[in-house]
C-alpha cells in the first residue's frame, strides 16, 4: 500500500496563506522545532542555526515515515524581537534577537524529537542540534499580511498592519512573526513572498 505524505502547507492552508491587504486571523497551539539566536538575518550564526534545524526536521520526518506517517518538511519561519525600547529598525541588526521555527505535524512527540536528535548528532556531529527545542506556541489572534518584495521593503507592509491594528483598537501582544514562502537563493527580490504576522489583543 502506498504511503500518503502529509503536506503541511496544504493541510494548514489558513496558516500558510495571507492576503496582500492586512487581515485578522486566529491560531491555536502549534508544535515547532525551534532554535534561538542573535545577529543579522543571513549572518554566520543565523546560517549555521538554519543548517542545524533542517537536518533535525528531516530526522523527525524519517522516524515518522517508518511509523507510516510521512510528511513534507515545511517552510522556515522566524520570530523577531529586540531588547531595547527603540523600534526594531533603529537597533543595529547585529543586536536583533530571533527564534527560528519549523512547524511539525500534530502527531510528533518530544520522544520522537529526542530520538531524531541522537540519530542526527551521530551522523552530523553538529553541536547546535542539541540547542534545538521542541515546543508548542499559541499566538491566538493576529494581524497578518502577505509581503511581496525584498525584506528591506517590509516596513511598508508593517505600516499597513499598524493601521488595521489602530482601526480595530488592537495592540501588539507577542513577537513579530515571519513565514518565508520563497527561497531567496532561487527567487528575485521583487518576487519574494513573506507572511508577516503579529499577535494582538484588544487595547484596554
Amino acid at each position: 500500500m502506498k504511503q500518503t505524505k502529509i503536506n503541511l502547507t496544504k493541510e494548514y492552508k489558513t496558516y500558510y496563506t495571507a492576503k496582500t491587504v492586512p487581515e485578522i486571523v486566529e491560531f491555536g497551539e502549534i508544535p515547532f522545532l525551534t532554535i534561538d539566536g542573535k545577529g543579522e538575518p543571513g549572518g554566520k550564526e543565523f546560517t549555521s542555526k538554519v543548517e542545524a534545524l533542517y537536518p533535525l526536521a528531516y530526522g523527525v520526518k524519517n522516524i515518522c515515515k517508518k511509523q507510516g506517517k510521512d510528511f513534507a518538511v515545511p517552510k522556515l519561519e522566524g520570530l523577531w524581537w529586540v531588547e531595547s525600547d527603540k523600534p526594531a529598525l533603529e537597533v543595529p541588526r547585529e543586536e536583533w534577537r530571533w527564534k527560528l521555527l519549523i512547524r511539525m505535524p500534530d502527531f510528533v512527540t518530544s520522544e520522537m524529537v529526542d530520538k531524531a536528535k541522537e540519530e542526527v548528532f551521530k551522523k552530523k556531529r553538529m553541536k547546535l542540534i542539541k540547542e534545538i527545542k521542541f515546543e508548542k506556541i499559541k499566538e491566538g489572534k493576529c494581524v497578518q499580511i502577505l509581503h511581496i518584495g525584498p525584506y528591506s521593503t517590509e516596513p511598508e507592509s508593517l505600516a499597513k498592519m499598524r493601521k488595521l491594528r489602530e482601526k480595530k483598537n488592537l495592540v501588539e501582544s507577542g513577537l513579530h512573526h515571519e513565514i518565508y514562502l520563497s527561497d531567496p537563493r532561487k527567487v528575485a527580490p521583487e518576487k519574494m513572498k513573506t507572511i508577516l504576522r503579529q499577535p494582538v489583543k484588544t487595547k484596554k
